[in-house]
């Protein structure tokens, strides 16, 4: 999570915390990780979200920024006990395929 300091309305953020499990930070980096480095040759939501955040602002930020949504994803899935669909995940106004859901048991958080 970045560090924000903020003042008179203006928005900054700061370098990455080391706040939290530096174990789970770095299964989502890894995991953020491999998504990226193959997502030229995909063509599902986040491969084409992540591949185009990564023209925009480089390799380690797009890193950075997947590995925050796959952090809030998986924080929404295990408060909820809902299974994930990709569909509700934020995309692109354009990316209008439709994925099948993915079966996650509620108990896996254990």
């Amino acid at each position: 999570m970045p560090k924000q300091d903020s003042s008179g309305g203006k928005a900054r953020l700061g370098r990455i915390t080391k706040a939290g499990d530096a174990y789970l930070r770095m299964l989502l980096i890894q995991g953020a990780k491999s998504v990226l480095m193959h997502a030229a040759a995909r063509t599902d939501h986040t491969s084409r979200w992540v591949h185009a955040l990564r023209e925009r602002v480089g390799w380690q930020k797009a890193l950075v920024a997947l590995a925050h949504k796959n952090a809030r994803i998986l924080w929404a899935l295990l408060t909820s006990g809902e299974l994930y669909r990709a569909e509700h995940v934020s995309t692109p106004p354009h990316a209008s395929e439709s994925l099948q859901a993915t079966s996650m048991p509620a108990t896996a958080a254990a």
